[in-house]
């Protein structure tokens, strides 16, 4: 399977301000020159870097999500809610929209 690897070499030169301003850009979208440039060119939109926090908002809201999965499960298998599920649900829904409310 042919690879498709770069051959071609191309040179640019930038005044210290352009050179600046695609550094800060590299930055924001956390990729390295060569690859944001590629990007660039074939016209992919590049996007910022999510906030540090963001992996760890997904896997909160994911394990909320499974906690309330778990409480639909039983109450759809016993066709009875008890109001001590009810209110977790309701903590847990207050929870997630706190956490998105926090990270926004």
């Amino acid at each position: 399977m042919a690879r498709n690897i770069p051959h071609k070499r191309l040179t640019v030169r930038l005044s210290e301000a352009e050179y600046t301003h695609l550094k800060k850009q590299t930055e924001t979208a956390g990729l390295k020159i060569e690859p944001f440039m590629r990007n660039l060119i074939i016209g992919a939109e590049i996007k910022p870097r999510p906030p540090e926090q963001y992996s760890a908002l997904l896997r909160e809201l994911s394990a909320i999500g499974n906690n309330l999965n778990q409480i639909a499960f039983i109450a759809n298998g016993t066709h009875e809610t008890t109001p001590y599920q009810l209110d977790e649900c309701r903590r847990l829904f207050a929870d997630m929209w706190q956490l998105v409310k926090d990270n926004m």
